[in-house]
């Protein structure tokens, strides 16, 4: 990566969360999603977001290198970590972007107001409780399947997470290094972020939709994702007047590793208004 980057740690309480600081400039912190880490953003969209910027980007609880007790863990405990690491740094006003079960986290801390937010970036997610829009049982299923070898979950995930063809072609480039990261990542791990996805689900969204409409907010997807159907873009816009929304045509659940260039300027057009 041809920016500045360091790596270190911030102090929670049983544990550490890792993350990466990237580029120079105004804050903006950025959130992975379920299964990911710190280190699965698509190189080429994270040093385009990093330039003039600072981007932080934390790894969740019990993943990558972040540690911590993951027993009964829930979307606030991991925006808890969050705020810590934007405590750390002692950021000052950030911007805000979570994708995926990142955007759930995202929300949760642009709500609470503890953490000073200028304006959130929601990508490929959804408002949660009885707002959003869920994915297909079927879908559900292939997501939070934990079986087979380290190399077919790799193709099972790329399956989710992109169209084909474009599925098959990413397997072929770079499907051992999926392969190599699903097998690091504690089982255990991902059965809590699962449950904590099942409680964002069963919690009401009103209350905390109503404290985000105090933000300006980005709301963005691609139009073939099948993880968090696209449907959930009007939701947020029904739900939060004066939203920016955008689709990705031909875009699946990871559209930033598809059209990296055109979604960090998208981000850095909504960031700079």
């Amino acid at each position: 990566m041809g920016v500045q980057e360091q790596r270190g740690t911030t102090a929670i309480e049983g544990g550490r969360i890792a993350w990466r600081r990237v580029g120079d400039g105004p804050p903006l912190v950025l959130v992975n999603g379920y299964a990911a880490t710190a280190q699965d953003w698509d190189p080429t969209f994270l040093e385009a977001l990093a330039a003039g910027r600072t981007v932080v980007c934390p790894d969740n609880r019990g993943m990558g290198a972040s540690t911590g007790d993951v027993a009964d863990l829930t979307v606030d405990a991991m925006a808890d970590d969050v705020a810590a690491v934007v405590g750390d740094f002692d950021l000052g006003p950030v911007d805000l972007a979570g994708w995926s079960m990142g955007g759930f986290i995202a929300q949760t801390l642009a709500a609470r107001g503890t953490v000073e937010v200028r304006r959130l970036a929601l990508l490929s997610t959804d408002p949660g409780g009885d707002v959003a829009v869920q994915r297909t049982a079927e879908v559900q299923r292939r997501l939070t399947d934990h079986d087979g070898t380290p190399d077919e979950q790799a193709r099972r995930l790329l399956g989710l997470l992109f169209p084909e063809p474009l599925a098959t072609d990413i397997y072929a480039q770079v499907g051992q290094v999926v392969a190599d990261a699903r097998a690091a990542i504690d089982v255990d791990v991902l059965s809590a972020q699962e449950a904590a996805m099942e409680r964002w689900y069963a919690a009401p969204a009103a209350e905390r939709l109503d404290a985000l409409t105090r933000l300006e907010v980005l709301a963005a997807c691609g139009d073939a994702d099948v993880v968090i159907p696209p449907a959930n873009v009007d939701r947020f816009a029904a739900s939060l007047p004066g939203t920016w929304t955008a689709r990705l045509t031909g875009g699946g659940h990871a559209f930033m590793a598809q059209e990296p260039v055109r979604l960090a300027a998208l981000l850095g057009a909504f960031f700079a208004t």
